[in-house]
């Protein structure tokens, strides 16, 4: 009888081991922290007490992700230039590489922009209304090039939009690079000017996906390159002139993406843009900027933008760490709030309070997990190389981007900015649905979305100075997972 009942204990305690280890919920975590982990594999967890709980409903669902990734300049084209052939290869690979970033969503400039080397224009020839000379040949030594190498490099692709900034002056009523309006005679010619880009990046292999109407139509201040156009005047444009004129020389499959410019201000521009069917029938979607605040990510704006337009795309199309002279080589002077934006010296005095002090890394993860959790399907970095100085910029507008290079010696600095974006990159892919979480902890932030291959990817920002612990839940499995103070981390979820 006691052999009887060992053999029965023994079954007992095998069916309950088995039936924990079923319930034990399988995941891959890795880590970007102040304390120097760099999208690091974590696998050992400790136990905690009274663990905070994040639930993730697959039945819930949002948006549909579009992608992520950063911008093409001629900057940073020119700076990868004046690399070793070495170093342009490995920032390429990081950036565009399935091992690296794997960046899915891109931008450009038409014409200069302030991270240009100096001003220029597609359309030189003054009254050259037809466009007869339209080159894009200041593309040719840098912009393209890049464009052409990061192809090559990924393995999936990924989707280009372009931005003009400004009209050739001759096309405007200032006649000036900067600030005015394009005259309304020449709103034909401009249409025009989207055609004959597309078919002359279409010679060189390069498909353009669709285009923002005009970067910050507001304009910056009559600072550098701008152009500017009231929400009505960019509808009458599009409606009008810009999207029949697509649509008529075959390129009716390009997306137009309205507003550009900072996230405060949608309002009054999906309210023209989507105001009529005839009016909304060209916009694909709004495009939005992060430059009115440093901290608050403007969600009742981002709502009211997606029900007023809810099968359209909600792009962030540009955010950086601005008026900013780069740190070198010091990882942790990202994660301190030391660093100042635009507004820390001119907003005016009744929006000082939008712009503190603020750590870069905190910034962008919380900026991107509060833009995925408000329907925002696509978040797009700015320069994706610049110089120690934060340039070039004819400007001297001086900025930060991800990786910092000195091309006097040859060097390139990933700062934590790089591996921030890769959290999002390079494991939520292009058409993964924004799902259900439920967070019982406040101070942790989080997002979560499902790939079509079924993975989920859960992002997990830490801002406080304590480690936490939370138990992951999916259905009926789970697991503990702790998370380091000041870190970021993504949970890899198999469709396993």
């Amino acid at each position: 009888m006691k052999t009887k009942y060992f053999f029965y204990a023994l079954f007992l305690l095998m069916m309950i081991s088995c039936n924990q280890k079923n319930k034990k919920l399988s995941v891959d975590v890795y880590e970007t922290s102040e304390a120097g982990n760099k999208l690091t594999k974590i696998s050992e967890f400790k136990a905690a007490e009274n663990p905070s709980t994040i639930t993730i409903n697959t039945n819930t669902t949002y948006q549909t992700i579009t992608g992520f990734g950063g911008a093409f300049t001629e900057a940073s084209a020119y700076l990868l230039n004046r690399l070793s052939k070495k170093n342009r290869d490995t920032i390429l690979q990081a950036y565009f590489a399935e091992e690296g970033a794997n960046y899915s969503l891109t931008r450009t400039h038409m014409n200069s922009c302030d991270f240009s080397l100096s001003n220029y224009s597609y359309s030189p020839v003054l009254e050259d209304v037809n466009l007869e000379h339209f080159t894009i040949k200041e593309d040719m030594n840098d912009l393209i090039p890049m464009i052409k190498d990061a192809m090559k490099v990924s393995k999936d692709g990924f989707k280009i939009f372009a931005s003009p900034w400004t009209a050739a002056p001759w096309m405007k009523d200032n006649n000036k690079w900067v600030g005015g309006k394009l005259l309304p005679k020449y709103y034909d010619t401009w249409a025009l000017f989207f055609s004959k880009y597309l078919n002359a990046y279409k010679s060189q292999g390069i498909n353009i996906w669709g285009f923002t109407v005009e970067n910050e139509p507001h304009g910056n201040g009559n600072n550098w390159e701008s152009m500017h156009f009231t929400p009505d005047e960019m509808t009458e444009f599009v409606q009008h002139h810009l999207g029949p004129k697509l649509e008529k020389d075959g390129y009716g499959d390009k997306i137009i993406l309205g507003y550009d410019q900072n996230r405060e201000g949608v309002k009054e521009w999906v309210d023209s843009m989507y105001a009529t069917p005839e009016s909304s029938k060209y916009f694909d979607g709004t495009a939005i900027h992060w430059y009115e605040s440093t901290y608050k990510v403007f969600s009742k704006e981002l709502q009211y933008a997606h029900y007023k337009a809810p099968d359209k795309y909600l792009i962030e199309t540009e955010g950086c760490v601005d008026s900013q002279v780069p740190v070198w080589q010091d990882d942790a002077w990202y994660w301190k709030k030391e660093s100042t934006d635009w507004g820390w010296d001119w907003a005016p005095e009744e929006d000082k309070y939008l712009h503190p002090k603020y750590a870069p890394v905190n910034r962008y993860a919380r900026d991107i997990i509060g833009c995925l959790n408000n329907w925002v399907d696509g978040w797009v970095d700015w320069n994706m190389v610049l110089d120690k100085q934060g340039g070039p910029n004819w400007f001297k507008n001086w900025c930060i981007a991800p990786v910092i290079v000195d091309p006097e010696k040859d060097e390139v600095y990933f700062t934590p900015l790089y591996y921030t974006m890769a959290h999002f990159s390079k494991y939520i892919r292009p058409k993964a649905k924004v799902i259900g979480i439920e967070n019982t902890d406040k101070e942790l932030q989080v997002t979560a979305a499902q790939n079509p291959n079924g993975s989920i990817a859960v992002v997990v920002f830490n801002e406080g100075k304590t480690k936490k612990s939370f138990k992951l839940l999916l259905g009926e499995k789970e697991t503990l997972v702790n998370i380091d103070a000041q870190a970021l981390q993504t949970i890899m979820i198999s469709s396993k």
